[in-house]
């Protein structure tokens, strides 16, 4: 990641979707200040600076008319100012477009002339805001068409260019939580997996004692073939799914992986998931086992916490 701060200014004609798009940028981080006057910007992005702030998008469009002949003076200050150089968005539609979307919300645009009613006083509006952006649209480092896409398409857009995967911020975030179901699963859980079917080294007494993370108890869950299984199915759901979520603007995951207790399939399979999706995603995932550190005051015969257990294969039922 840059030291820097990444500056964005996104622009456009109304009705092509700056509104998503800033509100995307605030998913993803950025601190958003929209229709900010041009004269105030630098002393804003000074402020912003100094507390800190590392991503900012300054949303500019016909409301500050008065002031457009100062954005790209504003813009040219900002350029030779030093490491801040923005990246102007333009964000634009065909006029056709513009008009049904301006008949759908039966909203008037902010440059319709007093003097005419309905559709032409749209086009008239769309077609002086056109002329007075000319300047902006000729400064920008991407101009997006949003004729053919829906909000979402354009949220995606956005998210694809100025998100992880665009490389303008950090990458997905994850925690691998194991836990017990008995203590309840995680709030903050994403995604939840269920390994209470899998052997249970509670019911070996050399093994009871000893936390998940004992090599003598990763080897007893991992020889099963149910684990090796159920651990490769995991990985592949979670390979799969989370570079999608990435792609949405995703910038923490909470992956729950639970056993009665929490102290030994959860742990052993968190480890292992932690392992195998840093090496796969080249990402920074912490694993965490919440309830390790529980001690069970009962053996495993009518353990009140673990059940009765089941004469069949060792498993508790």
């Amino acid at each position: 990641m840059e030291e820097t701060p990444a500056l964005l200014v996104v622009t456009g004609v109304s009705g092509a979707g700056k509104s998503t798009a800033v509100n995307a940028l605030e998913d993803l981080g950025f601190f958003c200040v929209d229709n900010l006057p041009p004269p105030v910007a630098a002393s804003t992005l000074e402020s912003l600076t100094q507390a800190g702030v590392k991503r900012i998008a300054l949303g500019i469009d016909v409301r500050v008319r008065e002031f457009l002949d100062d954005a790209t003076r504003m813009l040219d200050s900002l350029a030779s100012a030093g490491p801040a150089r923005p990246e102007v968005v333009f964000l634009d539609a065909s006029d056709e477009s513009l008009l049904r979307r301006y008949s759908s919300t039966r909203r008037p645009h902010p440059l319709s002339t007093e003097t005419r009613e309905g559709a032409s006083a749209v086009i008239d509006g769309i077609r002086r805001e056109r002329d007075l952006l000319s300047a902006l649209r000729a400064r920008a480092t991407l101009v997006l068409d949003t004729t053919r896409l829906s909000v979402h398409d354009l949220r995606r857009a956005i998210v694809g260019r100025f998100g992880p995967a665009g490389g303008k911020m950090p990458r997905l975030y994850i925690r691998v939580v194991s836990f017990g179901f008995k203590f309840g699963a995680p709030v903050d859980a994403d995604l939840l997996f269920d390994a209470r079917f899998l052997p249970n080294p509670h019911f070996v007494d050399e093994l009871r004692a000893l936390p998940g993370t004992d090599p003598r108890v990763e080897t007893y869950v991992l020889e099963s073939a149910d684990t090796k299984t159920y651990l490769g199915l995991v990985t592949e759901v979670l390979a799969f799914s989370i570079p999608r979520f990435e792609r949405e603007g995703r910038s923490y995951l909470t992956v729950g992986i639970g056993c009665t207790g929490g102290r030994h399939r959860s742990v052993v399979l968190a480890e292992k998931l932690g392992t195998t999706l840093r090496e796969r995603l080249g990402l920074t995932i912490d694993v965490v086992h919440r309830d390790l550190a529980r001690v069970n005051v009962e053996g495993p015969e009518g353990d009140p916490d673990h059940g009765p257990r089941s004469t069949q294969g060792g498993q508790e039922s």
